[in-house]
């Protein structure tokens, strides 16, 4: 099977060239299952059930998501009952929504998909992801394809939950940092990485943000109200082929509009 995992999705931008790009994606890889992060999806901060619709109806199975998934308030009306929305499941217990999910692909195949934060450097009150994720996985049934979103601030905090990983699930993607990096391998276990999938979203941007609105920011400290950028977008992700629940194939996308 071939699995499609498109990185952050941020504000109209990355949405229009989703809706614009994904189908021909699918004809063209001959996808299975799309999963992309959407924390960002609605006004760069946030989802709504609205924008969240629409991605589903552009043929995204799975949404994950990381730190700013709460942004939007209105997610806490559909997040518990989604079953196609995760937030990182090392949230303490109690929090609203879920953190792994199965779904059934186009083939028929089933696919877990497993949405976890890293510490470094984010919000103190995530739990220990290396044990959020050992847990997840023992009360998991069999699947065919196992996909892990490490939503994380640090290269080393993700390369190390790959490799802690490696033979156990299929593939393992980081997000948040809306930067692609180019390391795509296979582990000598079979699972995929790559360290992060990047920013679906506006390209001259710093992050997706408007650089003006950036520069103010850092060069003179003061409160600066953040704004999506407009203009062209780009879209990055990855290509993942499963065979026996590991990886065998592996491509980088990264398609910018003129």
């Amino acid at each position: 099977m071939r699995v499609l995992l498109i990185g952050d999705v941020v504000g109209r931008p990355g949405r229009r060239i989703v809706h614009e790009r994904l189908p021909d994606l699918i004809g063209q890889y001959d996808i299975d299952f799309t999963v992309a992060n959407g924390e960002n999806a609605a006004g760069g901060n946030g989802l709504t059930h609205e924008v969240a619709d629409q991605l589903w109806d552009d043929g995204i199975d799975v949404l994950t998501s990381g730190n700013h998934i709460f942004d939007k308030r209105e997610v806490l009306d559909f997040i518990d009952d989604s079953e196609q929305v995760l937030r990182p499941l090392n949230y303490p217990a109690g929090v609203p929504g879920r953190g792994v999910t199965v779904r059934t692909a186009r083939g028929g195949q089933r696919v877990a998909v497993l949405n976890v934060s890293g510490r470094s450097f984010m919000p103190s009150q995530y739990d220990d992801p290396f044990q959020a994720v050992d847990d997840a996985l023992a009360r998991l049934e069999p699947v065919d394809a196992l996909l892990v979103d490490m939503h994380a601030e640090t290269t080393s905090e993700k390369m190390a939950l790959g490799w802690y990983l490696d033979g156990r699930v299929s593939v393992v993607v980081g997000t948040h940092t809306h930067v692609q990096t180019a390391d795509e391998r296979i582990l000598p276990r079979g699972t995929g990485f790559l360290t992060d999938l990047g920013m679906t979203g506006p390209y001259n941007s710093v992050l997706g943000v408007r650089t003006e609105l950036v520069l103010e920011k850092l060069r003179r400290q003061m409160p600066v109200r953040f704004e999506t950028a407009n203009g062209p977008a780009q879209l990055c992700g990855l290509v993942v082929t499963i065979e026996g629940g590991r990886t065998t194939e592996l491509e980088r996308l990264f398609i910018r509009e003129s």
